[in-house]
């Protein structure tokens, strides 16, 4: 699934120009990158890989729990 997917005429061909947007799961990972590391004080050599892994985790998790029904 696509995040912001677009569709518009360009300005001076008149052609319809589609783009498709990013990853509904990347979107979602950098949302949660970056409350992760709002809270960080200590950033490491690790910490971008750690984080970035713990970010799609989140977002994995976010793309699940869509699917559940919440009724």
């Amino acid at each position: 699934m696509k995040a912001y997917p677009i569709m518009f005429k360009h300005p001076t061909t008149g052609a319809i120009i589609e783009n498709q947007g990013m990853e509904l799961r990347d979107w979602f990972a950098g949302k949660a990158l970056m409350s992760m590391l709002s809270a960080v004080q200590d950033i490491t050599e690790s910490t971008p890989s750690t984080a970035a892994k713990y970010a799609y985790k989140f977002a994995d998790a976010m793309i699940k729990q869509r699917g559940v029904n919440h009724e």
